[in-house]
């Protein structure tokens, strides 16, 4: 069994996985974005200066936004 990892996401495509999440970039302050979705405390922030994006910022927006990394890597 090959475990998938969330490693070489493409910026493009995570940005688009957040749209379809219903998230909204409310801002862009240096390299960074912001996104926000009504029931988030707080915003995921996402930096467009580093492409592929980080695993780890990825688990954490996972975590967020309630959604397993089973359906994030179906999603793909």
């Amino acid at each position: 069994m090959s475990a998938q990892h969330l490693r070489n996401i493409p910026l493009k495509l995570y940005q688009d996985f957040l749209t379809a999440q219903g998230c909204v970039c409310t801002r862009t302050a240096g390299g960074h974005q912001h996104w926000s979705r009504k029931d988030l405390l707080r915003p995921i922030t996402v930096q467009t200066h580093v492409d592929p994006v980080p695993e780890f910022i990825i688990k954490n927006a996972l975590r967020q936004l309630g959604v397993t990394k089973k359906d994030f890597l179906d999603w793909i």
